[in-house]
């Protein structure tokens, strides 16, 4: 078996029916692409559940301590799924001492082995690391060249087979399969109306991904333990590679924007690049791959990604603040120091609550800073204040639930609305449990 004894796979392949999968409705717009299920170690990835977040360390894994601590770090600030880097004999003998101090401390989150180059020697030579991975990821475009390159692919499959492991089939931009790309750009060069190279590129990763899983297949993987991701770095072919290959399968796509960048513009870009795919249904778990910057905490990625499903409505993970931006109305800084304390407040307090107060991951929240905004939006929110900009009277009025609650005055005002806030959580959602 090999993928030369596969036919040729045809843009205009349509997959496998998809017309039974359950879907979720996308809220933000169109109803989610029907796909199989997934089970990743207990988290379920398809159109029948919630998009998941995911994200990646980047300790060096034989590092067993170090990169526990960040697991657990990122774990716990949301991220659902955890992928480590599998690169050397160090790193996969370092996997059970990782799983075995994350258990230690309570933290059962799936982790990901991303393989390159070398994965079917250290999946066969490591077998306690292939046991408790939750996934493999597999790069089609780096498991060996030329004869190498299907019995390679063929040994990870059969190890994933043997221990029931699901697989991401994860072709990059960067690291394209050459022999597909020779292949496709040979016949464009022969079509009578040839694509452009970017387009070629485009088709070859579709190709790749697709290809790469009807192989899987034919050695025995199930079609429910195959996802699949095509990365780049630009938004508009992102859309373009993504909006082709979900119109061929129903396997469960893994989103992300790979190289996003760091700060502002990793944020950027990838929000622009993933938010017209999910409200278009497209898109199943995701990652922000974000440059951390220097000393920088990992989970920021965790955030932005939990944020970008959060304001389009598909998936609630915490209390939202909503804030004005500031004029020349409100000379003071402090609507802007209660804003970041509430929402600081909310985030630490998060995992508490998620336990004893269901439902409160939807609350809203509003901090205002003049008289122009702040009622109306206080109004709109579960529970908000209206401060006093420039020159208006110094008191801050409290709505909840749509009417005045209280007005607040003197030097104690962001104590005292953050006891509100904790006694408006305990009587609104604490009754859900009582009840």
């Amino acid at each position: 078996m090999s993928f030369e004894s596969l036919p040729p796979l045809g843009l205009h392949h349509t997959g496998p029916d998809a017309a039974e999968s359950t879907t979720l409705p996308a809220r933000a717009g169109a109803p989610r692409r029907p796909t199989v299920s997934v089970n990743v170690g207990g988290v379920m990835v398809g159109s029948a559940h919630p998009i998941v977040v995911q994200s990646m360390t980047n300790t060096d894994t034989a590092n067993a301590e170090a990169t526990a601590i960040q697991v657990a770090q990122l774990a716990r600030a949301g991220s659902e799924i955890v992928r480590v880097t599998v690169n050397t004999r160090e790193a996969a003998a370092a996997l059970p001492e990782i799983v075995e101090r994350l258990r230690d401390i309570g933290v059962e989150v799936p982790i990901v082995g991303d393989f390159h180059y070398n994965g079917h020697i250290l999946l066969r030579e490591f077998p306690g690391a292939a046991r408790l991975l939750a996934k493999y990821r597999i790069n089609p475009g780096n498991v060996g060249a030329g004869q190498h390159h299907d019995a390679n692919f063929a040994t990870m499959i059969e190890v994933a087979r043997e221990y029931d492991k699901p697989v991401r089939i994860g072709v990059n931009w960067g690291s394209l399969d050459q022999q597909v790309l020779a292949r496709l750009m040979d016949e464009n060069a022969r079509a009578g109306s040839p694509k452009s190279g970017t387009d070629v590129m485009i088709d070859a990763m579709v190709v790749s991904a697709l290809e790469s899983a009807r192989y899987a297949e034919a050695l025995g993987l199930a079609h429910d333990k195959i996802l699949i991701s095509v990365k780049v770095s630009s938004a508009p072919e992102l859309w373009q590679v993504y909006r082709q290959l979900a119109a061929l399968c129903d396997y469960p796509l893994h989103l992300g924007l790979t190289e996003a960048g760091m700060g502002m513009k990793g944020i950027v870009a990838s929000s622009v690049a993933l938010a017209p795919l999910l409200t278009e249904g497209i898109g199943d778990t995701i990652r922000v791959s974000l440059t951390p910057e220097p000393g920088a905490p990992r989970k920021l990625e965790v955030e932005v990604a939990q944020q970008i499903l959060q304001s389009l409505g598909l998936r609630q993970f915490l209390p939202q603040v909503t804030s004005c931006p500031g004029c020349g109305r409100t000379t003071s800084t402090f609507f802007q120091e209660l804003a970041q304390k509430i929402q600081d407040y909310i985030r630490e307090a998060m995992p508490g609550w998620k336990g004893r107060y269901p439902g409160v991951e939807d609350m809203q929240v509003a901090v205002m800073g003049c008289i122009v905004n702040g009622p109306g939006e206080s109004k709109h929110a579960n529970i908000g204040i209206s401060l006093p900009g420039t020159g208006e009277d110094p008191r801050a009025p409290v709505y909840q639930d749509g009417r005045l609650l209280t007005t607040l005055r003197g030097p104690r005002i962001a104590e005292d609305f953050q006891a509100l806030l904790e006694k408006y959580v305990e009587e609104r959602y604490g009754q859900t449990i009582r009840g």
